[in-house]
């Protein structure tokens, strides 16, 4: 069973913290692997969900013609 998709804040919170702990250190060679693969992972997550509430703003700005 997968996990539900994050919302932007919860994604975000959690790469801080991944960010936090591998500037950190004191973690193993694979800790730091799953933690930036999972940072690659939460990174990509924000950047859809910022991406699409772009393009809602952009739906929503009335045309200049």
């Amino acid at each position: 069973m997968t996990e539900p998709r994050p919302t932007y804040e919860q994604a975000r919170d959690e790469l801080t913290e991944i960010v936090r702990r591998l500037e950190a250190g004191g973690v193993t060679l694979e800790e730091s692997l799953a933690l930036w693969e999972r940072g690659e992972e939460l990174a990509r997550i924000c950047q859809e969900l910022l991406d699409g509430a772009k393009a809602r703003l952009a739906a929503a700005e009335p045309d200049e013609s």
